[in-house]
């Protein structure tokens, strides 16, 4: 399997699978299936509300011989309530153990911003950015230097391998390179051709830190939300049916999902789809077997409207302007 190596040192597969809206019921099943299928990298986060069910999938797999531990590359992120020092390590030492594995390969802030403090068994997927009743958001003043902090500190401490962020700016990534003490291994992004974030891609690998694309199918991964969450994916064609990615598909004798995540991948982007289908599934890994010319990564990268679909200043009644 391809694998990219982290400033860590860690090498992480180039392809993945998302438990981001796998049912929980499922996910043990789902990801024991997954990893008879050949994969090996899994991203989880808090706020799926899937990690334990995801850790017994593996854990099985272990059992059964499938795989060892240090085959299985596991990345799960903080979610936004629990942001100071004392919650962020809680909170790592709690989802270690919710994956009852002995330590989290790559852990990742998962947004730049400081919710006030919920109990954790208030929160429930979807908890998204809400209260127990999904009716505030309020923020909390602590700076992504003391949550790094912990970070670096669960490294110390065996807790975790690898850290890093998600849907950080370049902003924030040049900041943190100014008091970092361990590398900032790798950045999670929304990534497409409808969101193509060129700058902060070439900023973030110039920095040697590893980019890995979430959305990778744009619209696709958002129809199936609530009618908040999905609005903006609702009014633009999908890119399965784009005159360009249909025109790469039928030249390669690929899906169109292979075109959309070896454009990523052949630029040294980590991808992370999910799919329920185990056929899919097996495409969604060998996307690697075959290269585009740069023109047509190119043509590609043209598509780019500078469409978000993750965007909570978009989809919350009092908006987070995080990307803005």
């Amino acid at each position: 399997m391809a694998t990219i190596k982290l400033a860590s040192g860690h090498n992480m597969p180039i392809v993945g699978f998302g438990l981001w809206k796998v049912d929980q019921n499922t996910t043990a099943e789902t990801v024991y299936e997954a990893i008879k299928v050949g994969y090996r990298l899994f991203d989880g986060a808090y706020d799926y509300q899937n990690e334990k069910e995801a850790g017994l999938g593996i854990k099985k797999a272990i059992q059964e011989g499938i795989v060892k531990r240090d085959d299985v590359f596991v990345t799960t992120k903080l979610w936004n309530n629990y942001h100071s020092k004392e919650k962020a390590k809680k909170m790592a030492y709690a989802q270690r153990e919710s994956w009852g594995l002995e330590y989290i390969d790559l852990y990742l802030i998962h947004f730049p911003i400081a919710l006030k403090y919920i109990e954790p068994e208030k929160l429930r997927y979807p908890g998204w950015w809400m209260d127990e009743a999904h009716q505030v958001v309020e923020t909390d003043r602590v700076p992504v230097s003391e949550t790094w902090q912990a970070l670096e500190e669960l490294v110390d401490e065996g807790v975790v391998r690898s850290i890093g962020v998600s849907n950080f700016s370049t902003q924030l990534l040049y900041d943190m390179l100014t008091y970092n003490r361990h590398p900032i291994s790798s950045l999670q992004i929304e990534h497409h051709p409808y969101l193509v974030q060129d700058t902060l891609i070439k900023m973030a690998q110039e920095n040697g830190i590893v980019i890995t694309g979430y959305s990778t199918f744009g619209p696709q991964s958002f129809i199936e939300l609530p009618p908040a969450f999905r609005k903006r994916a609702e009014v633009v064609p999908t890119l399965f049916e784009n005159p360009v990615i249909q025109k790469l598909a039928k030249k390669y004798g690929r899906p169109a999902g292979q075109i959309l995540l070896r454009w990523a991948t052949q630029r040294g982007i980590a991808v992370i789809p999910k799919s329920n289908n185990v056929a899919r599934l097996k495409q969604n890994l060998e996307v690697n077997d075959f290269s585009m010319t740069d023109d047509e990564l190119a043509e590609t990268a043209a598509l780019d409207a500078g469409l978000r679909f993750n965007d909570p200043g978009f989809y919350l009644e009092r908006p987070l302007r995080i990307f803005d």
